[in-house]
């Protein structure tokens, strides 16, 4: 996907819309499609049918299938592959929408979906992420999560979580959920439906440039601190302790970064940190080595990094299940912001000792009885659990 940076240059902005069968999508999509700050976009839809566009909203139908809206809006169904309809729209010349809204099925893992956009030379390059937003139903969404692998995964990639029929959920139950929910992805905000007014901060306004122009810093994009969207609400973890080998040095490298315990099939989120400007082949070969190795179990990656050759451009980082889009420098931090590298992984099943321990090779970090950077390079079995796929 086109990066960050590229978002101000004209880039497709994306958002993709998720959550379990009967969550509320559509209805969430339907009350939100009529706000100007979606004027002029594309909506996708796998399907048209009773629960589908609001048929008040539709003013006229093309002969490739494609609606316009009342508000200006273009609606779409997924025409075979959804990379195919993505191009289509990309395509269309002065009619091409500043801004897309992706809703999956039911019962699509956005990860794959994530995966085959950035992997697309075409589409890597014309869209930019803005965010994945999540539905989860206030009534039955414990037991979705319990049951179902994708409703779990689902949650974990999410900017935001969006509850849905709270109105019909008891306090109990809303609580336990959203306590399965934080367990999931402690660092996506939980917006009550209810209490949602337009469509800024929840299908608009996810991505990283926005958060910047917000000046939330880089903190609220990588979901560790900032502000909440109005009902939102978020858990905080402290800093787990050093796992065994793993300690500060005296130029405060976080090898530990942040973890968070909850567990729900190997999905949990950490965070690697340092305070060292990082050579741009070291952060380069990290990753290549993560990716090839581990790519598969990383659910999703964001991060920005402090480089050796320019410390005063962030290094913007973003990927799904081992595709990277082209990283893109900042002009600057921001304001108030000091430099350092922070890289959020939320895996599943990925190994955090193992991913500890290779950032540390390539970072300089202390890390007693473990291979450095040279080793790794010349022998990438030199790191505990190192084992090269296919």
């Amino acid at each position: 996907m086109a990066s960050e940076g590229n978002a101000a240059r004209g880039a497709i902005r994306l958002t993709l819309l998720t959550g379990f069968l009967g969550a509320g999508k559509t209805s969430l999509l339907n009350r939100l499609i009529g706000d100007p700050a979606l004027s002029g976009a594309a909506v996708v839809v796998n399907e048209f049918g009773e629960a589908a566009i609001d048929p008040l909203l539709i003013e006229a139908v093309s002969s490739d299938g494609v609606i316009s809206l009342s508000n200006g809006c273009l609606c779409c169904t997924v025409r075979g592959e959804l990379v195919d309809t993505l191009a289509d729209l990309a395509a269309r010349g002065a009619q091409t929408p500043a801004r897309v809204v992706v809703e999956t099925t039911g019962l699509a893992d956005p990860g794959p979906i994530l995966a085959a956009i950035m992997s697309h030379p075409v589409l890597a390059e014309t869209y930019s992420l803005d965010g994945v937003v999540t539905v989860v139903d206030g009534v039955h969404g414990s037991a979705t999560l319990a049951d179902h692998v994708d409703s779990r995964r689902q949650v974990a990639v999410a900017d935001r979580i969006v509850l849905s029929k709270t109105d019909l959920a008891s306090a109990e139950m809303l609580d336990t959920l959203r306590q399965a929910l934080q367990g999931l992805n402690p660092r996506a905000p939980i917006v009550d439906a209810a209490t949602i007014e337009g469509a800024e901060g929840i299908l608009v306004g996810c991505g990283l440039a926005d958060s910047l122009k917000r000046g939330e810093g880089f903190a609220a994009w990588l979901g560790e601190a900032g502000d909440r969207p109005q009902g939102a609400t978020h858990s905080h973890h402290s800093p787990d302790k050093p796992h065994g080998r793993e300690q500060h040095d005296h130029d405060h490298h976080h090898g530990h970064g942040h973890a968070h315990e909850h567990r729900h099939d190997g999905i949990r989120s950490f965070s690697l940190e340092t305070d060292r400007p990082i050579p741009f082949d070291a952060i380069s070969s990290f990753l290549e080595i993560l990716t090839e190795t581990a790519g598969r179990k990383i659910l999703r990656m964001k991060g920005v990094v402090q480089l050796a050759e320019n410390s005063g451009r962030p290094l913007v980082l973003h990927g799904v299940q081992g595709f990277l889009h082209p990283p893109a420098q900042l002009p600057g931090w921001p304001s108030g912001t000091p430099p350092q590298t922070r890289i959020v992984l939320i895996g599943q099943g990925l190994d955090e000792r193992y991913a500890r321990d290779l950032f540390s090779a390539f970072t300089g970090g202390i890390a007693p009885d473990t291979a450095d950077r040279a080793a790794i390079e010349v022998n990438p079995l030199a790191v505990p659990g190192m084992r090269f796929s296919g």
